[in-house]
């Protein structure tokens, strides 16, 4: 970490019983009223998922994040094959993401993303991770651990885990071995999948039907939107298609979904794909989902007309905004994310009076 990190003692305290700060409000959005905010859950995992709450909390104080755990690489990967517990780094990045703008919470975020450097066993750690399994273990509870985490982050939400039990990520490749292009091979585990070469056909999940956490499911059913992406798309958004009980939530909630497609496909996985492709794979995958709206950037979508038909077999109207860093990487703008998120969820309808 870099700089010097303000202390503790001086730094703004959660609001009582860790109760969230009213959220900012999006750039150019107008203020809405005490208790008009909807019930969003956000799925996905990894910096993708990041990305979307870092918008979301900007414009609701009822946010849910709902994260994949097949994650095997890393800190994540070390201390799942050592204790045998649930990935925690896409959980941790989450977190971080849900922390305000205020020295709290910008302080907390750096702290728990901070890894260790040493010649020792503790390299590459993330704070963050030994946090959150250390409570784990104390509690034996994955979501009051969560909980107990984001009260001390002073989280603008709420952060789940899809399972209880850690997944293992595998995908059938085809031209995975350049020698032999034809042939479709089975690569496994999700750091392998997110930057496979060939052509990726399809993955699943070992188990086949893990179990939802419950207070997932129960989420994603009480909620008015529910925001699937962007991010890793095999690795990071696909999986939440694969938990049985999760999928049966996506299909029966009265919420209305955003799909937010990646502003660049991802070397690897996603290697050429064009944003309609990534509806086509998602449709593979979960052939009774149904979309609301598709979230794209205007500068990332070459063929408009193809990306509204791909929408059209979902049920889907398409939205195309500047949600980019005006920095020429391919990374969201929180704020602009925020401003179009904002804008569909005025747009679109709701399902009844936000709670």
């Amino acid at each position: 970490m870099t700089g010097r990190t303000p202390r503790l003692g001086r730094l703004r305290r959660v609001p009582p019983e860790g109760r969230a700060s009213r959220p900012v409000e999006a750039r150019g959005a107008r203020p809405r009223r005490r208790g008009t905010q909807p019930k969003v859950v956000a799925l996905g995992g990894g910096m993708g998922l990041s990305a979307s709450l870092a918008a979301l909390r900007r414009i609701t104080g009822d946010l849910t994040a709902v994260v994949t755990v097949a994650d095997d690489g890393g800190s994540s990967g070390r201390l799942r094959d050592e204790l045998g517990v649930l990935p925690p780094g896409d959980l941790r990045k989450a977190l971080a993401a849900l922390c305000g703008d205020d020295d709290w919470g910008q302080t907390w975020s750096r702290v728990i993303q901070h890894r260790f450097q040493s010649q020792g066993e503790i390299n590459g750690h993330a704070v963050g991770n030994l946090l959150i399994v250390a409570l784990w273990e104390q509690l034996g509870d994955h979501v009051q651990a969560l909980d107990l985490v984001g009260k001390l982050l002073g989280a603008h939400g709420r952060v789940l885990p899809m399972s209880a039990v850690p997944l293992e990520l595998q995908a059938l490749v085809k031209g995975h071995d350049p020698r032999r292009p034809e042939d479709v091979d089975t690569v496994r585990g999700q750091a392998t999948v997110a930057l496979t070469p060939g052509d990726v056909q399809s993955v699943h999940l070992v188990p086949h039907d893990p179990p939802a956490v419950p207070e997932a499911v129960a989420a994603v059913l009480d909620a008015d939107w529910v925001v699937l992406g962007p991010g890793s798309w095999f690795s990071s958004v696909i999986p939440h298609l694969l938990v049985p009980e999760l999928l049966d939530a996506l299909i029966e909630t009265k919420a209305r979904r955003v799909l937010s497609l990646n502003l660049a496909p991802q070397p690897g996985e996603t290697d050429g794909f064009s944003p309609q492709r990534h509806l086509e794979v998602l449709g593979r995958h979960a052939p009774k989902l149904a979309l609301d709206v598709v979230l794209a950037d205007e500068a990332a979508v070459p063929d408009r007309d193809s990306l509204t038909d791909a929408a059209t077999r979902f049920g889907a109207a398409v939205e195309l905004a500047k949600v980019a860093r005006t920095d020429g990487t391919p990374r969201h703008d929180p704020e602009l994310l925020a401003a179009a998120y904002d804008r569909i969820f005025r747009m679109h309808g709701r399902i009844g009076p936000w709670r």
